[in-house]
């Protein structure tokens, strides 16, 4: 009897990640791939153009949970996702990363006792109250099987007792990252938008901790504004709809006039705006990550990040939102360090987590 494994996704970087697992799965027929998307980000350009680009399959379930508080928004797809688990009785659920969509994916498996395996464990980060730590960290102690992306994070959970279920896997992300890189429209952003390669800089901005609150962001838009005035570069930010809101709340739009604001855009699109840049400045858990992957440094306007290999080596630098004033406008002068290679895998992080599912399902 084939095994079902149905695969929870809700937010712009799992979508990708599915991609690739999705790409392996049917490749060697592991298991009946049920897809299910919480509609976390809802927006066209958000998550209906990833289905596109990436060749995902349509959604077999659409949970339709939009934006939200923490709380509703992890209730909703708690409530809704069990309801499918209920019917579909998967012999194991996988979810991605760190987002509300995935605790309460792994928190309605783990209820109804079905396995749970995590696509990027073992990341940890301060402040521990922020709502991706506790996510990651309860989601960890949850699996059953823990893909990490990296030796750190698996002696993350190794200092946390999670020993059993544990393997170093690589990033689905640097996989897709080359899968994809032949076809990333570099050319086309850099015609569309009239930009010279390499005499820009790349924005995105959307956690709440800087967006929702205006000392943090009026200092991170001075710092971009710093940041242009000393370089002579100008931004450009695609904006995500929330950090939209967030201006015209806080009454900010006299900051962003001096950028060159577009709207979101697909992972083709993104991608080919990083590798025409000079440099980025995001607090996006994944375009930081992507930027290493692309040898261009970033600027990660967070307290603390998950992907700690990078701050490590020197090549990513962290900037508080508090300090992004002060800081922003001199992250370009560290920009001859040597790049660091290999923190993620050789780019075959998908076929090993398949391979030990389907090891895990047949015992």
């Amino acid at each position: 009897m084939t095994n079902k494994v149905i695969s929870l996704v809700g937010a712009r970087p799992q979508f990708v990640k599915e991609a690739v697992i999705a790409s392996e799965v049917h490749k060697t027929s592991a298991w009946n791939h049920i897809l299910v998307h919480s509609g976390q980000h809802y927006d066209v350009n958000m998550s209906d153009l990833f289905f596109e680009e990436l060749h995902i399959p349509t959604p077999q379930y659409f949970l339709e949970v939009g934006s939200s508080s923490h709380g509703k928004q992890t209730a909703l797809v708690l409530e809704k996702f069990e309801d499918i688990l209920l019917l579909e009785k998967p012999d194991m659920v996988l979810v991605y990363g760190d987002t509300n969509t995935t605790i309460a994916g792994a928190l309605a498996a783990a209820k109804l006792k079905i396995p749970v395996a995590h696509i990027e464990a073992g990341m940890r980060q301060y402040p521990k109250n922020m709502p991706e730590e506790v996510n990651r960290v309860v989601t960890d102690h949850l699996s059953f099987l823990l893909f990490c992306c990296s030796e750190l994070s698996y002696q993350n959970l190794q200092r946390e007792n999670i020993t059993s279920g544990v393997y170093i896997a690589g990033d689905v992300m640097y996989d897709l990252f080359l899968r994809m890189k032949p076809h990333f429209m570099k050319n086309k952003m850099l015609h569309n938008l009239n930009l010279q390669e390499g005499k820009y800089i790349l924005v995105t901005l959307h956690r709440d901790f800087n967006v929702d609150n205006k000392e943090n962001f009026l200092s991170i838009l001075r710092g971009l504004n710093g940041l242009i005035e000393r370089t002579k570069l100008p931004i450009i930010f695609p904006m995500h709809p929330r950090t939209q809101k967030r201006i015209e709340e806080l009454n900010l739009t006299k900051y962003v006039d001096t950028m060159h604001i577009i709207k979101p855009v697909g992972y083709l699109e993104l991608m080919g705006l990083l590798e025409g840049c000079s440099n980025v400045v995001t607090d996006s858990g994944g375009l930081q990550k992507e930027a290493y992957y692309a040898k261009k440094q970033a600027a990660v306007i967070m307290p603390d990040t998950g992907w700690k290999e990078i701050i490590e080596s020197g090549w990513n630098q962290l900037v508080p939102g508090n300090a992004a004033k002060e800081l922003l406008p001199r992250i370009l002068e560290n920009k001859f360090i040597a790049y660091p290679d290999n923190l993620y895998g050789d780019g075959n992080a998908a076929k090993v987590i398949v391979k030990n599912i389907m090891s895990y399902l047949n015992k």
